[in-house]
Parts: C-alpha cells; sequence; structure tokens
C-alpha cells in the first residue's frame, strides 16, 4: 500500500509531465515557466515540490534527462523531457472520473456559514474586504487574458477557456456580494424552534 502512493501521481507530478512533454527543461526553467503562465493561481503546485516531482517522476522512469543544447549555468542542471511511458500515465491520469465529480470548497463560503458568530460590523467588513480583494483579482485575470490571447493568438485554447471561466466566475461573485451587502439589514437568525438559542 505504501509503495503505491509513493507511485500514485499527483497534481504536481502531471503539471510537470505535461511541461516537459512540450519541450525539456530543467528544474529552474520548469519553475520560471510554471511562474510565466501563473499556474499557481490553478494548480497546487510549489517551488520545492518541482523538484520533488522531477526526482519522482525520474525513478518512475516517466521523464528521463534529455540532451540540451544549453550551456550549463553555475552547477551542472539535469534537462528532463517525458519518456513515452510519462506521456501515456498523463492520458490515464487525465481519464480519471474524479476530475469531473468535485466540487471546490471556498473558504470564504465556510466564512459565511459561521460568520453568524463573528462580532457587530465585521460582517460588513468582511464583505467589503472580499469585494476589494476580487476586484483586484478580477483586473489581473483581465491583463492575464489579454497577454495570452496575444500570445496564443486566438480564442480557442484552453489558457483562454479557463481565465474566461475564472473570470465569470469573479463578476458572478461580485454581483452576489452586492446583492448581500444591501441585504444584509435583513439579516436575522433561523425561524425553526429547534434553531434558535
Amino acid at each position: 500500500m505504501r509503495g503505491a502512493k509513493k507511485r500514485a501521481l499527483t497534481t504536481p507530478d502531471l503539471v510537470l509531465l505535461s511541461l516537459l512533454a512540450e519541450r525539456p527543461m530543467h528544474g529552474y526553467q520548469a519553475n520560471l515557466e510554471l511562474e510565466r503562465r501563473q499556474v499557481r493561481d490553478w494548480a497546487g503546485i510549489s517551488r520545492p515540490q518541482v523538484y520533488y516531482s522531477l526526482e519522482k517522476l525520474a525513478r518512475l522512469k516517466l521523464i528521463r534527462v534529455a540532451s540540451s543544447d544549453e550551456p550549463a549555468a553555475g552547477p551542472e542542471r539535469s534537462v528532463y523531457s517525458t519518456t513515452g511511458a510519462g506521456s501515456a500515465a498523463l492520458a490515464d491520469a487525465l481519464e480519471r472520473e474524479d476530475w469531473t465529480s468535485q466540487r471546490e470548497r471556498p473558504p470564504f463560503l465556510t466564512w459565511i456559514a459561521l460568520s453568524w458568530q463573528a462580532r457587530s460590523g465585521v460582517f460588513e467588513q468582511q464583505l467589503r474586504r472580499r469585494e476589494k480583494f476580487l476586484a483586484q483579482e478580477l483586473e489581473r485575470e483581465e491583463a492575464t487574458l489579454r497577454a495570452v490571447r496575444a500570445e496564443v493568438g486566438h480564442r480557442f485554447h484552453e489558457a483562454v477557456w479557463m481565465l474566461s471561466l475564472t473570470i465569470q466566475q469573479i463578476r458572478t461573485e461580485l454581483r452576489w456580494l452586492r446583492k448581500m451587502a444591501k441585504e444584509v439589514v435583513k439579516r436575522a437568525p433561523a425561524r425553526r424552534p429547534d434553531y434558535a438559542k
């Protein structure tokens, strides 16, 4: 059981397999590319995780050291590429049903559920904070979408679709927050007697 768990591919493993299938690169390059593409907005993969995943994928023979024309900068860097087995493992993982049958648990919704315990005025304050944060995120995502569209040259690309969905979700939540801000004066405890204190 423990060995199977060590071999199971995580989201960071799959992201790296996909990235290395595009072109060979070393860990530092992979981290730079993940940052450039803002992958950490949609996939939980830290800088240290990249190196851990590279070691794991190499051990599992899903990536291999590739030849590179680039001169070594500083200490010798191994350049990796995805193997045939790695491409097959990625394709198999992308067929799993669990990609399509899960729901997110946004922390803000958890906060809303617990907010009736907050001090007076905190609810409105948190709504304003959330709205400000989302407005900044909307601006950032719209700028990213413009950059991606310029880079890929059309609107029929995974990154464009992902960013479009994210932007729509943010806009929807902003509308919902503004509606809630107007309704907060009518906020009241549950009417069912068994919920009453």
